[in-house]
């Protein structure tokens, strides 16, 4: 960290040479395929949930050519998040190869129901994306287990419950029940974690891994480990920028700039927080400090909690770490 950029660039391309030929194959090892055969194309899918994250799910399944269906409580609801589907593949039209039928070639792919058991009983894959609840969850799974195939994938796009937690009441299905952890905004951001159950058949795993190539996105395998890779990194690093500000350490302004000038991020994290939610943040400390009590790193920051409480949540409300009323 305190040589010049050119020696860092040097040393890490050195670095690379090294461990590239030896390396590769066993960092590899967990998100590979190892299946002889070829893994099965997932071609009907359904997603149960149409907010932001269910939505742009939704988008590119699609746009993939597949089956979709976009499974929520009322066709008001559902509505809405059509017509949020059209506007953002709108803005994304012109830069493919056929912009003028582009839009309508996708949005027929689409199907909506309210009914996510029916929806389910054709479907090689189904996508959890509802509120973090679990019981929620647990209810949608039920309603799925009843009508959906045996070898129906199912998956969720938790970013914070264990997947174990959420397969409890199907737990019969356990080989065919995994992750698929999308990011927002989900149209734009390439990553896919496939997170695998102990009980998770390597044909499962391979079909997950295989689906997220062929809409477009990349994937990286992953153990069910709270938070996954991303946000196991991130909620920590937030939540320790909080502390730092509380202690007085530095200013909000001084973190967030220290952490965009010096290591490079493009936003601080306190610009994160407001952006991603400060409701999500404590909602995810909240459940990772319930589950691992002595986890230092996972308990709630009490600046978050108390703009929570008075409902600044971030950039969604107007004002968080940041005032947003006037931009």
């Amino acid at each position: 960290f305190f040589c010049s950029a050119l020696e860092r660039n040097m040393a890490l391309s050195r670095f690379a040479a090294v461990v590239s030929s030896r390396g590769l194959a066993a960092t590899r090892a967990l998100s590979t395929s190892s299946s002889a055969s070829a893994p099965r194309d997932l071609t009907n899918v359904v997603v149960c949930g149409s907010g932001l994250m269910g939505s742009g799910i939704v988008q590119v399944v699609a746009a993939s050519g597949r089956a979709t269906t976009m499974v929520d409580i009322n066709e008001d609801v559902l509505g809405k998040a059509f017509d949020r589907i059209r506007k953002s593949l709108d803005r994304v039209a012109k830069k493919q190869d056929n912009p003028a039928t582009y839009v309508d070639e996708t949005m027929a792919n689409i199907t909506t129901s309210t009914d996510p058991a029916a929806a389910s009983a054709n479907a090689d894959l189904v996508i959890e994306a509802i509120p973090e609840q679990l019981s929620w969850k647990h209810d949608l799974f039920k309603q799925i287990d009843t009508a959906a195939p045996e070898d129906t994938i199912l998956v969720s796009n938790t970013s914070s419950i264990k997947i174990a937690d959420i397969a409890e009441p199907v737990k019969h299905r356990e080989p065919n029940f995994g992750g698929l952890h999308f990011f927002n905004p989900v149209p734009v951001m390439k990553l896919v974690e496939v997170v695998r159950l102990d009980g998770t058949s390597q044909e499962t795993f391979d079909a997950l891994f295989q689906f997220v190539k062929n809409i477009g996105k990349v994937p990286i395998g992953c153990k069910d480990t709270p938070g996954f890779v991303v946000n196991r990194l991130l909620v920590p690093y937030l939540m320790e920028a909080a502390r730092l500000a509380e202690r007085g350490d530095a200013s909000v302004e001084d973190i967030d700039l220290a952490m965009k000038l010096g290591a490079g991020h493009p936003m601080g994290p306190f610009e994160l927080l407001d952006y991603v939610g400060l409701d999500t943040t404590h909602f995810v400390s909240q459940h990772w400090s319930s589950k691992y009590p002595d986890v230092e790193l996972f308990q709630p920051v009490q600046s978050i909690g108390e703009k929570v409480e008075a409902g600044d949540l971030g950039m969604k409300t107007g004002k968080g770490y940041y005032d947003y009323s006037k931009k």
